[in-house]
């Protein structure tokens, strides 16, 4: 994730501020340039100081405060890049769910930052009515039983509303015992099971996958019940970057997914704070690191660990000094970082595929459905 700069005041600003706090200039997201502008009214809609152009609109989920991403030029009408993906919303006339979209929507447009600065191919439902993108916000019923379950089944993603809710999402987590749990994580996961669809199956890369990740043909439901009642292998930190991971190929491609997602998201705010790792007492370099690149578009992969291992160290070190839980509590081994370099060389074609438009629509020969309890 990027710094930004007020254009009207050179204030420092995050994405997901709204208005500038030091010259009080309203703020809006440009997807189409990764920038956040500060806007002004016009005769047609906002100028945006950025590129001072007017005639830009926000989303229409601006009008909840869930959004502060423009419409796409051109457009005075609609969602935007990421609330166009939107499929079912909470109800809006509960306070408490319409304070738990918003969050949802946090996380969700940071997913969406990452997509946009790949390229990756994305496509709504309106594009691919069977397959796109979509995702359903979904309240637990009134009945203990209709607790609803966070999942994947063939881009349409369900992201269950008491996720957002701090004090019930560490219940689940502890209920499941894990080290972390968090909305990001969750569309981090979910969305790598879209791009399994989208990069790997459709994309003719299934044997090199099962090559690394396993054969996915297996029973999904069975090694599902399997991990549920007995647990994961005794030796599962040797070869997976979770516990959850393995349970199946599908569920250990997701899960690495969203770690090279955390990872690269994570460097590239480290390297706009300009921040480096240079312990005195690292006597042989080892914990040392500095983000000298831009870790969204670098081939070498073997860059980003290089960094990343010191840097881990390094803020695990600081959360413990402050009493909490480690930021990055998981453990990298070779095995890992090899699927992790499997899925850099993914989104790195990926992104170029889009690029050149090899992405078209493509016939899908397999249904499943995966949903994680909690």
């Amino acid at each position: 994730m990027k710094l930004f700069v007020c254009q009207a005041c050179q204030n420092i600003l995050y994405f997901e501020n709204r208005v500038c706090q030091r010259c009080g200039h309203q703020l809006a997201f440009m997807p189409e340039r990764q920038i956040l502008s500060a806007i002004e009214p016009a005769a047609n809609g906002f100028r945006t100081l950025a590129d001072n152009t007017d005639g830009r609109f926000f989303c229409a989920n601006a009008a909840h405060d869930v959004c502060n991403w423009l419409l796409e030029p051109g457009e005075s009408a609609g969602f935007c890049r990421a609330c166009r993906h939107n499929g079912t919303i909470p109800n809006l006339s509960d306070p408490a769910q319409l304070a738990g979209w918003r969050e949802l929507e946090v996380a969700k447009h940071r997913l969406f930052y990452s997509l946009i600065r790949w390229q990756l191919p994305v496509k709504t439902r309106i594009e691919d009515p069977q397959h796109g993108l979509i995702f359903n916000f979904l309240a637990d019923g009134p009945d203990s039983h209709q607790r609803v379950l966070t999942g994947h089944d063939n881009g349409l993603i369900t992201i269950a509303l008491a996720e957002a809710n701090d004090i019930e999402r560490e219940r689940r987590r502890l209920e499941m015992g894990e080290p972390y749990r968090t909305l990001l994580g969750h569309f981090r996961h979910e969305v790598g099971h879209y791009f399994w669809d989208v990069l790997v199956r459709d994309a003719g890369k299934l044997e090199a996958c099962r090559a690394v990740f396993g054969d996915d043909s297996q029973d999904y439901g069975a090694a599902l019940q399997r991990h549920y009642d007995q647990g994961p292998p005794a030796d599962w930190q040797q070869n997976f970057v979770s516990a959850y991971a393995a349970t199946h190929p599908w569920e250990d491609f997701a899960e690495t997914w969203a770690h090279y997602l955390h990872i690269v998201d994570t460097l590239e705010m480290a390297s706009e704070f300009g921040m480096e790792v240079n312990p005195p007492a690292d006597q042989t370099g080892g914990l040392t690191a500095r983000v000298t690149f831009d870790p969204y578009v670098t081939k070498d992969f073997q860059a980003i660990v290089t960094a990343w291992l010191p840097f881990t160290f390094a803020i695990n070190s600081v959360a413990r000094a402050m009493g909490v839980r480690d930021l990055y509590p998981f453990i990298l081994t070779p095995p890992v970082i090899g699927k992790l370099g499997f899925i850099h060389g993914l989104v790195q074609e990926g992104a170029k595929g889009r690029a050149e438009g090899k992405f078209g629509d493509k016939p899908k020969a397999e249904t499943r459905a995966e949903l994680k309890a909690g």
